[in-house]
């Protein structure tokens, strides 16, 4: 890695502003501000049962059958980076987020901003990076809309994605089902997203090379429910990172939460950057990892069953759920302290999904 400081990175962590009455970039990072907004502008107005759940897909009964539906929009910039675009990862974080309640992924439909001036061969590059994921993921486009904006008005191209798929499985996956003595498993090492994000945007020059660890995550789920775990929540965990899904969870299912620092798996070159950058790795996106509470029984196979796809080689369990501190998350340091974990506030790297 250059001992040059990077000079094409600007982070930015927006603190909370008591009384603003405009949105802050802090309100898109997936933690604090994100649910301040959300409890403030649109449960009340759409308060249902389907929407308080706070999971990341609606599971939904319709004539016999259990669907899961999923919304998410893509501003990532920049649109090409290793390991991926935008294209890839609109169809992975769909895909993923449907995953979250254990669904077969089916169907998806892609809604494309794009400001004038867009060149064409971009946008095909793009629209092929979905072909294929989708392909790979077993799911089809099967509508969509196109807009556009003049110029300097989009930063190129923004993608909205929504997901349908159907739930098989008899239980039911979501994040108020944390009980204490569960078991917490994690499937791949952390932070490679966000960090291949960030290297790109200041043009770091890395030793070692990282790469977004997009992918879509299905088939691991899938994996993990076939050896009739009682898997309780699932999480990908992208803006906000691990610390803030694990957080979320702790809120839902009114439970404390403590996490092996030494157990979580953190690859030498992102480590690297992070500490360059005076960032906290559980708290960088993710956009290929899956968070697992499971039965304390269960652990080992699910993560046995994790480690037979390529996505989940590394899958480990690094904590435990349990009834002291509800609902703070502590992490046990590799010295032998212990220290909060506390939701993300503001966000140190806008526009990484």
């Amino acid at each position: 890695m250059s001992s040059e400081a990077p000079t094409g990175l600007a982070l930015a962590c927006p603190l909370p502003f008591a009384g603003s009455d405009r949105v802050l970039l802090g309100h898109g990072s997936g933690g604090r501000l994100t649910h301040e907004l959300i409890a403030r502008c649109f449960l009340p107005a759409f308060a249902n049962a389907h929407l308080d759940a706070l999971d990341d897909c609606a599971r939904l009964a319709v004539g016999g059958a259990r669907l899961a539906f999923t919304t998410d929009s893509y501003v990532v910039t920049p649109l090409f980076f290793p390991g991926g675009d935008i294209g890839t990862l609109a169809v992975h974080g769909t895909v993923n987020d449907l995953a979250t309640a254990g669904a077969r992924p089916l169907y998806v439909a892609a809604a494309f901003i794009l400001e004038e001036g867009f060149p064409l061969a971009d946008l095909e590059r793009i629209v092929a990076s979905m072909r294929g994921a989708a392909q790979s993921a077993g799911v089809q486009v099967v509508t969509g809309d196109t807009k556009v904006v003049g110029r300097g008005k989009a930063d190129g191209c923004f993608v909205t994605t929504t997901g349908l798929g159907l739930i098989e499985h008899d239980g039911r996956i979501a994040a108020d089902r944390a009980r204490p003595g569960d078991a917490i498993v994690l499937s791949a090492p952390i932070a490679e997203h966000g960090v291949a994000i960030m290297a790109t945007r200041a043009e770091l020059e890395l030793e070692t090379p990282v790469a977004s660890d997009t992918a879509a995550l299905h088939r691991l789920v899938h994996g993990a429910l076939a050896t009739g775990a009682d898997v309780r929540c699932l999480r990908d965990p992208t803006r906000g990172g691990v610390a803030t899904a694990l957080n979320e969870i702790a809120q839902r299912s009114a439970v404390g939460v403590e996490v092996d620092e030494g157990a979580v798996p953190v690859r030498e070159p992102v480590r690297g950057v992070c500490e360059l950058l005076g960032l906290d790795p559980l708290y960088v996106a993710n956009e290929g990892v899956l968070l697992a509470i499971v039965a304390p029984e269960d652990a080992g196979r699910v993560v046995d069953a994790m480690r037979r796809h390529p996505e989940g080689r590394d899958a480990r369990a690094i904590g435990e759920v349990v009834a002291a501190h509800a609902p703070l998350v502590v992490l046990r340091t590799s010295v032998g302290g212990t220290r909060v974990v506390d939701m993300l506030t503001g966000d140190p790297l806008p526009r990484i999904c």
